[in-house]
């Protein structure tokens, strides 16, 4: 296992981050606890959740994983999406953050948080009264850092000016979405956490199962690429799955599981800190980990880059780039 510097923080995190979305839910207590076991195996110390999987297991049964490895672990969980019927329990204003970070720990069973990223952008809620609260956490010892998830690039560069200019704490990872066919993060959200030196452990690295191989003629009839609505309106453009069997043909003519190097492209690039891997098995969880053993070089990343398009510039004067 390799491990990086996770920003200008200081910690050291594994090349791979594992997501524990499917924990209490795909995933019983029973498999979840063999797949953390099998993580750490091979060397992770990162662990991301949030406190909306499986309506909090998942944060329960990741506590009971975490008991006797705590100060071992990199820690994540995450506020914003709604945690129950009630108007306010949800959003990025300082009650339900207050509240959140609670509840989580307690499930968590830890006493601090090392990143608390916010989960969405909240419209309603001013960014200064966001970063004001997790200040506070920060200074409480609660939450070691902020951090952010689906935010555009300038609503992360306007956080972090106020940060600077208020000397708050200010966001030290984005978790943005990242894979062969959903390029976006590349225009300016990991260019800005390059410039700025924020981690990055990107989520989606398989495309939601797109990227595994199995699509390889074409859109199917079912399946949760079809029948889950998040995943058919994020993957359900026809030339999502023309770049996938391209993908996967290309994997099958270097003699590479696809999951493999779906997983190893996203860790080539160079603003990435980690991929949040994630499985609902054991058999699933291990071509995702098998891409440590993917000797990724930039002109093979270049091949597999011409299977899919390279997303616009964040400037239309090319000529200048």
């Amino acid at each position: 296992m390799q491990y990086r510097n996770l920003g200008k923080t200081g910690i050291q995190v594994s090349s791979l981050c594992f997501g524990t979305m499917s924990f209490g839910g795909n995933a019983d207590e029973e498999m979840s606890k063999a797949m953390f076991e099998r993580c750490r195996e091979v060397g992770i110390n990162f662990f991301d959740t949030a406190n909306v999987y499986s309506n909090g297991r998942s944060e329960e049964i990741l506590g009971r994983c975490i008991a006797d490895h705590r100060d071992e672990i990199v820690l994540t969980s995450k506020v914003c999406m709604p945690t129950g019927k009630g108007i306010n329990d949800k959003g990025l204003s300082r009650r339900h953050i207050m509240l959140s970070v609670e509840q989580s720990l307690k499930r968590l069973g830890t006493d601090r948080l090392d990143l608390y990223f916010v989960h969405h952008f909240d419209p309603l809620t001013p960014m200064e009264e966001t970063l004001r609260a997790l200040d506070d956490l920060q200074q409480q010892g609660k939450i070691l850092y902020p951090a952010v998830s689906n935010w555009a690039a300038w609503q992360i560069a306007k956080a972090l000016g106020i940060s600077a200019k208020e000397q708050l704490a200010r966001f030290e990872c984005i978790q943005p979405m990242y894979n062969i066919v959903k390029r976006q993060a590349e225009v300016e959200i990991l260019p800005l956490a390059e410039s700025e030196q924020v981690g990055v452990i990107s989520y989606s690295p398989l495309g939601g199962g797109l990227l595994t191989g199995k699509y390889n003629g074409g859109k199917p009839d079912t399946g949760r690429l079809v029948d889950v609505k998040m995943y058919s309106e994020r993957y359900g453009d026809e030339l999502y799955y023309d770049v996938a069997a391209r993908f996967a043909a290309h994997a099958a003519k270097r003699e590479v599981h696809p999951a493999s190097l779906a997983v190893a492209w996203v860790m080539s690039h160079p603003a990435i800190t980690a991929p949040i891997i994630g499985a609902r098995s054991l058999e699933q969880l291990e071509p995702s980990l098998a891409a440590l053993e993917v000797a990724m070089t930039p002109e093979w990343r270049k091949e597999i880059d011409a299977l899919s398009i390279t997303p616009p510039l964040a400037t239309d004067r090319k000529e200048e780039q």
